[in-house]
């Protein structure tokens, strides 16, 4: 009788998997090249701020007599006509220039104002400056909403290629070997060294960069309205949120908070008996605000924010670069301390995505954190250069489509599940995912031989 051998057990979802693990390199390698490079520029920021305004630094004896607020903020509004004063910001130390921005609707320059003199040294718009510039390419690309959904996409791709990469590679090693897993092996060809670069690249940086891709996620416009519409409706929204929400969002903010001082600045004329064509509201209540702002001993820089509408309190708020530092506070324009919050005080969702912002800039643990950063960031293009090498060298021919694999997979559907997860938790995603699988089933049906070329082969 005649031996019956059981059939190979066939993965359903195996190709699915590799062809995401491929197109969502496709998709993920020149944006991650990019925001690999602007994200390693920004997270030097303060070393990079540090040289760029090292001329104003240490220009008059800190001890020797210095201009008070009021003077100081009128020598820079009269230095933009037409703005008033948005936020006074405390000198890091007693000789150093004051910075002051001032504005026009949406538009805010910042102007740096001799301590002494009360000279205009320089102004330059805010969102002209080179590390917001540098910013903005980093979150955006400089496009707005599109650049933030198209970043924010790829962002969410990424994840599904890290996580993709380590299933398909993982199974394949058989047990005990370090070689190709944890180091590559180096001297055993072209083929295998540029195999295990992507590999042990991968499998060390994946931690590093999912959080990095996780904790960049609440400044995305897309995704970001998606958590404050959770925590709105889960009741856990507390006060106003502690990160970007994109450029519209803040043009937005600083239009309706430039229409509020000017409204506040107009109430005072009328019934103060006076011509103030400069300060909002009054001119002495930055004197006694600032005054009280320097004894709170916030973590530099701090800012000064006059009051927006009849009865609220100036604003004083840290804006120093690790966040879990930053605290805020309430003051009367007598500079009666009505409150402080602190950053402890804040919710827990707050202080999470706090600690997480500050880690994704490498400001939590100062040049260790840049410089774990900065690793993660060079490994995620080693990755990118890598994954080009490998498709190029085993490119089918005359195709597009992955390189064909050469072992079974198995346990690909707890992927296939995973992947339906982050589906429903990034919404934008969840629709390119969508899109990608109608687009497929289409090609497959309606133009054949496109579908072929692009690897997407009937199962």
């Amino acid at each position: 009788m005649t031996e019956v051998l059981p059939t190979p057990r066939r993965e359903r979802w195996y190709r699915a998997v590799w062809r995401w693990h491929f197109y969502a390199g496709l998709l993920c390698v020149p944006l991650v090249l990019w925001l690999s490079v602007t994200g390693g520029i920004y997270l030097f920021k303060p070393q990079i701020e540090g040289l760029l305004y090292a001329p104003y630094r240490n220009l008059a004896n800190p001890a020797g007599p210095r201009l008070v607020p009021e003077a100081i903020a009128a020598s820079a509004v009269s230095a933009v006509p037409g703005s008033i004063l948005h936020k006074y910001v405390l000198p890091k130390a007693p000789g150093d220039a004051v910075e002051v921005l001032v504005g026009r609707n949406g538009e805010d320059v910042r102007v740096w104002v001799h301590p002494r003199t009360g000279e205009v040294l320089h102004r330059a718009a805010e969102e002209s400056r080179f590390m917001r510039v540098v910013f903005r390419l980093h979150g955006e690309l400089l496009a707005g909403d599109r650049g933030s959904a198209l970043v924010e996409t790829a962002a969410c791709w990424t994840i599904v290629m890290l996580l993709t990469g380590l299933f398909l590679w993982w199974p394949r090693q058989s047990g005990g070997r370090l070689a190709g897993v944890l180091y590559p092996r180096l001297r055993r060809g072209r083929a295998l060294f540029w195999r295990d670069i992507h590999a042990v690249t991968g499998l060390w940086i994946t931690i590093g960069a999912l959080f990095l891709i996780a904790s960049g996620l609440p400044w995305a416009n897309a995704w970001g309205d998606y958590f404050r519409q959770v925590r709105a409706i889960t009741g856990t929204l507390d006060g106003k949120q502690d990160w970007s929400a994109g450029s519209g969002a803040e043009t937005r903010e600083r239009v309706r908070a430039d229409a509020g001082m000017r409204a506040m600045m107009s109430e005072h004329a009328e019934h103060g008996g006076m011509s103030m064509m400069h300060m909002a509201p009054a001119p002495a209540a930055l004197d006694a605000v600032v005054w009280r702002a320097e004894t709170l001993r916030f973590a530099a820089p701090v800012e000064v924010s006059p009051p927006t509408a009849p009865g609220m309190p100036w604003q004083v708020r840290s804006q120093a670069e690790n966040r879990p530092r930053r605290d805020s506070a309430e003051v009367a324009e007598s500079g009666r301390l009505i409150g402080i919050q602190r950053f402890a005080d804040r919710h827990w969702i707050d202080r999470t995505v706090g600690y997480g912002v500050a880690i994704h800039e490498g400001a939590w643990w100062g040049l260790a954190n840049q410089l774990a950063n900065l690793a993660v960031l060079l490994g995620l293009m080693m990755l990118c250069i890598s994954s080009i090498v490998l498709w190029w060298r085993r490119r089918p021919g005359r195709m597009l489509g992955a390189p064909a694999s050469f072992a079974p997979l198995r346990h690909s559907w707890a992927l296939v599940l995973l992947v339906v997860v982050l589906a429903l938790v990034m919404p934008l995603f969840g629709l390119s995912l969508a899109l990608a699988v109608v687009v497929e089933g289409s090609f497959k049906r309606l133009l054949p031989p496109l579908a072929s070329w692009m690897g997407w082969r009937k199962a």
